[in-house]
């Protein structure tokens, strides 16, 4: 049996003149270039321009960060957001962006579809070929949550439990889910499930069948995650199901109705 492991990773890799090179920020940017690495990877394979996955990287980044620092102060910071706007507006759109709410990169699907009307491409065709880069991004980002010991989940006596010694927000230090850990793995998995289908068919992959099980997948192992996480905000202790777990639900119904969509016209087709 594994005993509790002791997290005492520190949130800042090293500093130079001062300013301090964080985990965080280097998972972030890390994601991007992974991203890039990946869509160029499957824009090749398909024999697509390479530089069309450098605009929709581009697309990609500038709504990932709006919709993800607009969702934080929407869902889980909107008194502050409502007692000072200027000030809020200012932190959301200037680094270091701390504070994201991941339900918030859902923005990513309408910079896709900008992209699509622009590149004159099938929209689901596009979503395809962008989620496997948020499911590997995803992955990092957790871990950097991780590294900075935030979004730690409940109290727990599983024998792969972390304690945290460097969370500010729960002082009295005893074992706890690695709530970032499970989501980071989820997402690696996710991202292994996605090429492989991908895989199969290349570009005849059927359109909406990747973000479609991306969705399902990822929100519903969302949605079970929070049972195990603490309340980011005070708001949620007195809720039966958190923000997390309520904006998931229109994520998996979302999800089901493109695959759904995505099999049935690959059924037509395939009769017709």
């Amino acid at each position: 049996m594994l005993a509790y492991i002791d997290w005492h990773a520190s949130p800042i890799i090293f500093e130079v003149f001062g300013f301090p090179l964080r985990w965080y920020g280097l998972m972030f940017a890390s994601a991007f270039l992974a991203g890039y690495q990946i869509l160029s990877y499957i824009f090749k394979k398909e024999g697509r321009p390479i530089e069309q996955a450098d605009e929709l990287l581009l697309y990609a980044m500038i709504s990932t960060v709006i919709g993800a620092r607009m969702a934080h102060y929407f869902f889980y910071e909107y008194p502050l957001l409502l007692a000072d706007p200027g000030k809020f507006f200012l932190d959301m759109i200037t680094p270091p962006f701390s504070g994201l709410a991941s339900h918030g990169t859902m923005l990513i699907f309408f910079a896709i579809y900008l992209f699509s009307k622009k590149r004159k491409v099938a929209y689901l065709y596009v979503t395809d070929r962008i989620v496997p880069t948020v499911a590997f991004g995803g992955a990092l980002i957790r871990f950097g949550n991780l590294m900075n010991s935030e979004i730690i989940g409940k109290p727990t006596d599983v024998p792969w439990a972390f304690r945290f010694f460097n969370d500010l927000e729960h002082p009295v230090v005893v074992p706890r889910h690695p709530s970032q850990l499970y989501e980071s793995i989820s997402c690696i998995l996710i991202f292994i499930l996605i090429m492989w289908l991908w895989s199969k068919k290349k570009e005849n992959t059927p359109h909406g069948l990747l973000t479609g099980v991306f969705l399902i997948i990822l929100f519903t192992l969302r949605f079970f995650y929070e049972f195990l996480k603490e309340n980011q905000v005070s708001l949620e202790n007195s809720m039966t199901l958190n923000i997390g777990q309520r904006l998931s639900i229109p994520c998996v119904l979302l999800g089901i109705i493109i695959l759904f969509l995505s099999f049935r016209k690959n059924n037509n087709e395939s009769i017709t």
